[in-house]
């Protein structure tokens, strides 16, 4: 586990997060300060519908895997939550039970602020209650993003813009980027609702064009600049 054991340590960490970077200074220390280490390992279960909202998340190391799954066992991956990225910011706002399962995909250090005491800090604080709310803006449009996509967009553009999501963390693509995100082929296309073989296809054909590499677990960008500038002209 990194060392998190002080508030110096975990704001450190913190910071890796452009959201958090930009919170003042008043709202940082606090976060810092009533942040506790959680370690998961791999394919260890988070939480689940009808869990009571325990709190956000910060992703420190590995990654969670955010899915719903029938009745008939199948699951519908919804999205994967990595370094630097933040989960649990909607159930602030409502107070209802967790909708989904969260799921350990390799082992995984989280920092999690406790609901109760956030939400306590927040009424005697209300200024700070916009920064999450900005915070969950960025997953609202990231939602509508999606929907977009998937009505307007070819497959092969619908997977970049996918893959480059999950290496800016979700947030703007001008933004800091991951050059290696810990994602398999079947989990790209559920997300997607796209077969196994037809990711395989186009992972192939990026890597033909030196877009990407592929390696057991996980997609390496190779060439981000040329990356982006497909999925935006496609």
């Amino acid at each position: 586990m990194p060392k998190l054991l002080n508030p110096a340590q975990r704001l450190t960490a913190l910071e890796s997060s452009a959201w958090f970077a930009g919170l003042p200074i008043e709202l940082k220390t606090w976060l810092a300060e009533n942040t506790t280490p959680l370690s998961f390992a791999a394919g260890q279960r988070l939480f689940g519908p009808g869990d009571a909202p325990d709190g956000i998340c910060f992703v420190v190391e590995g990654a969670v895997r955010v899915a719903t799954t029938t009745s008939d066992g199948r699951e519908a991956l919804l999205a994967f939550a990595e370094t630097p990225q933040w989960f649990g910011e909607l159930a602030l706002f409502d107070g209802a039970a967790r909708s989904h399962e969260g799921w350990a995909q390799s082992d995984c250090v989280l920092l999690r602020v406790p609901q109760r005491s956030l939400v306590e800090f927040l009424e005697r604080h209300p200024v700070h209650w916009k920064a999450f709310g900005q915070l969950l803006a960025q997953k609202l449009r990231l939602a509508f993003r999606a929907i977009e996509d998937a009505t307007l967009l070819a497959p092969p553009v619908r997977l970049a813009h996918r893959i480059l999501a999950i290496a800016h963390g979700y947030s703007d693509w001008n933004g800091p980027s991951k050059r290696v995100i810990n994602v398999q082929q079947d989990h790209l296309g559920a997300m997607l609702g796209l077969s196994r073989q037809t990711v395989n296809q186009i992972l192939k054909d990026f890597e033909a064009r030196g877009f990407l590499r592929r390696t057991r677990g996980s997609i390496e960008i190779l060439d981000l600049e040329r990356f982006k500038r497909f999925a935006a002209e496609e």
